[in-house]
């Protein structure tokens, strides 16, 4: 064979590689275009001691349910959530289990594409798989989320801190080799190499153990049954049941005429969010903002503490406050007064009705 001849069939060994490389990209950039609208970006709370305030999440309906990780992104009344298209909608909470680590949203739109949560799956170690989220704010409109390859490590039972506090979440998780547990990634998804939903990437965490930082997913399985309770209304969290049974919860903060900041962290402060118009709490002049350090005479450190409190409360009993207000701390005294069944529902029923108090120096409070 002629030298000619020999660089002639090099090159068509060449050009037919690069075909073939260019035909198996192509079912690899469809996958990645598909599940990519069916990512969200999400906005909402942040600045506190440098918390980020975007996270990631996925759409498990046409008409708008989006999953995303329970983190302080979503200490707020409503976020913004942007589809891959740029379209921006305000989105709601629609109930959460902290100790799963899982939120669901809701948006008002129809006809998105989304996951069939019966069409997710489970991997084995070695599985390659695809990564998909907002990390570190890399779109803000309808750019792309970012995308990683990866592979299965291991699927272990999380042992795992996030800063001083242990993770509540302490079910079986996918250990991904691959860096996907970044600031924002929270709330995104691990599919397989064909798009298959495998798992849920969760918050940033380090092991206890070795004191590194873990790369994780929770299995979509734990999280289906949850999602769709949530989503029918027919949920209830497991800290919800088990706090009922060892807390008598006699009284809760919209009895007094007080609405509190939604709490979303292990100690979300008790803040206060809103006071309803002539409730106790707007006679004895509480305001939106103002922080509550003590009831009767206990120091509590969080919204969840707080409400613990009054849980115990009995008809009769005087609640007694501390606020901190600016720099100022402030006593309160309001009457724990017996209440009806029928009382109950109507204070719940003007809380969800009622607007909120903006104006501090209303005649009302």
């Amino acid at each position: 064979m002629s030298m000619r001849s020999k660089r002639a069939l090099i090159l068509m060994v060449l050009i037919a590689g690069l075909q073939s490389v260019a035909v198996a990209a192509e079912p690899g950039e469809r996958v990645i275009d598909q599940v990519s609208r069916q990512v969200v970006k999400i906005f909402g709370a942040g600045g506190i001691r440098g918390l980020y305030a975007y996270s990631t999440g996925f759409l498990v309906s046409p008409k708008g349910h989006i999953v995303t990780v329970w983190s302080h992104v979503l200490d707020d009344q409503s976020v913004t959530v942007i589809l891959h298209d740029g379209r921006k909608f305000e989105g709601k909470i629609l109930g959460a289990e902290p100790q799963l680590d899982l939120a669901v949203l809701k948006i008002e739109a129809d006809d998105l594409p989304s996951f069939d949560l019966d069409d997710a799956s489970a991997a084995s170690v070695g599985t390659r798989v695809l990564a998909f989220s907002n990390m570190f704010k890399v779109a803000t409109g309808d750019e792309p989320v970012s995308v990683l390859h990866g592979v299965i490590a291991a699927r272990t039972k999380l042992t795992a801190r996030r800063g001083t506090y242990e993770t509540p979440y302490n079910g079986p998780v996918y250990v991904v080799d691959a860096i996907t547990n970044n600031p924002g990634a929270g709330g995104g998804i691990v599919t397989s190499a064909d798009g298959v939903l495998l798992g849920m990437i969760g918050k940033e965490l380090r092991n206890t153990q070795t004191n590194t930082w873990i790369n994780y997913a929770i299995p979509i399985s734990e999280l289906k049954t949850p999602i769709s309770e949530i989503i029918s209304g027919k949920f209830v969290a497991r800290s919800e049941r088990l706090e009922d049974a060892a807390n008598p919860r006699r009284y809760a903060p919209v009895d007094f005429g007080l609405v509190m900041i939604p709490d979303v962290l292990y100690r979300t402060p008790a803040f206060v969010d809103a006071v309803l118009h002539n409730s106790a709490a707007a006679k004895a002049d509480v305001r939106p903002n103002d922080l509550i350090l003590f009831v009767n005479d206990e120091l509590v450190q969080s919204c969840r503490l707080f409400k613990d409190e009054l849980g115990r409360l009995e008809a009769g009993d005087t609640l007694k406050l501390v606020l901190r207000r600016g720099n100022a701390l402030l006593p309160v005294e309001l009457p724990v007064e017996k209440k009806t069944e029928s009382a109950a529902s109507k204070a719940k029923a003007k809380a969800a009705k009622e607007k909120p108090e903006d104006d501090p120096d209303s005649d009302d409070k």
